[in-house]
């Protein structure tokens, strides 16, 4: 969609052109500025690019791929407590949450295999969320729940692995 140094964008009230896309307009138009930004790196036009934003963005991306994978893993261990400390309760839902966490995870680190650089780290951050997650669903107080993730990863992520009832409760 580009000619020359214009951009073209489809808006709701039909096509527009904006020509010479400067800094600014990271701030106005952050899809514009991406889409320019994407051309100009395409056509090897480096000099143009706004260095200062793009670096920011690609922190921020890596940064959000972090946060995925901890919410995620969150999530997963939250039911996965449930699962241990309410297995009266066990439903075909608790179980799809966990199978798609699972699946979701080990896609998200097929991706960006360096996320698991101290997986160990990321897992007890994930699993303080858990404990809040899972005690607030429950009801059960966090101090009845170990005060460290009682699965490895490995386990975490086995689809196989569900966990028994817990002598705890």
């Amino acid at each position: 969609m580009i000619q020359d140094d214009r951009l073209n964008i489809y808006t709701g009230e039909g096509l527009i052109f904006m020509d010479n896309l400067v800094k600014n307009t990271y701030d106005q138009d952050f899809y514009a500025w991406t889409m320019k930004s994407a051309d100009l790196i395409r056509h090897g036009r480096w000099e143009e690019i706004d260095q200062e934003n793009m670096i920011e963005e690609l922190e921020y991306m890596g940064k959000r791929e972090k946060r995925e994978l901890i919410s995620r893993l969150a999530v997963l261990m939250a039911h996965l407590l449930k699962w241990q400390f309410e297995p009266e309760r066990r439903s075909n839902s608790w179980k799809y949450t966990i199978e798609t966490q699972r699946e979701d995870i080990l896609d998200l680190l097929e991706d960006s295999p360096s996320l698991r650089y101290e997986i160990d780290k990321k897992l007890a951050k994930a699993y303080l969320k858990a404990v809040r997650i899972a005690a607030r669903e429950t009801g059960i107080r966090k101090s009845v729940f170990p005060e460290a993730p009682p699965f490895s990863f490995e386990k975490t992520v086995d689809d196989t692995f569900f966990p028994e009832q817990s002598k705890f409760r």
